[in-house]
């Protein structure tokens, strides 16, 4: 499961191939999935995503590109699919989370750490949002 986990950040960009992966991790295709989810506590497709997220959440802190390129970037090919996603993970629109990301210098562990979405559904269950980061 592990070495599935690592193609999938390896490879967020590009879509998510249930037969390659089950394939790495030496399981059919069900058992692969039903395995994934009891391991990390997700399906591959929703790691997936919040991978991308995670990708998408650095590019808006970092450059000036469009949303839609960046949404392009990390592997969504709809614009409004990433921005539906983006505010499932983190509870505001990829432009809010832009404007409301202050540069603050703290290590690069921390700040990975503490902008990290855990897992869907998360702002909307315990209201959380990222005042300032």
């Amino acid at each position: 499961m592990l070495r599935a986990r690592d193609a999938i950040d390896r490879a967020y960009a590009h879509p998510l191939d249930i037969e390659e992966l089950a394939r790495v991790a030496s399981v059919s295709e069900g058992h692969f999935i039903r395995t994934f989810r009891a391991t990390f506590g997700e399906t591959p497709h929703r790691y997936l995503q919040r991978r991308r997220v995670e990708r998408a959440m650095f590019k808006l802190r970092e450059t000036d590109r469009r949303v839609t390129d960046i949404c392009l970037d990390v592997g969504f090919t709809s614009l409004g699919t990433f921005s539906r996603t983006f505010h499932d993970i983190l509870g505001m629109t990829p432009t809010e989370y832009r404007t409301r990301t202050e540069v603050i210098a703290l290590p690069t562990c921390f700040l990975m750490q503490w902008t990290r979405p855990s897992s869907f559904g998360e702002a909307r269950g315990q209201g959380r949002r990222l005042a300032s980061v």
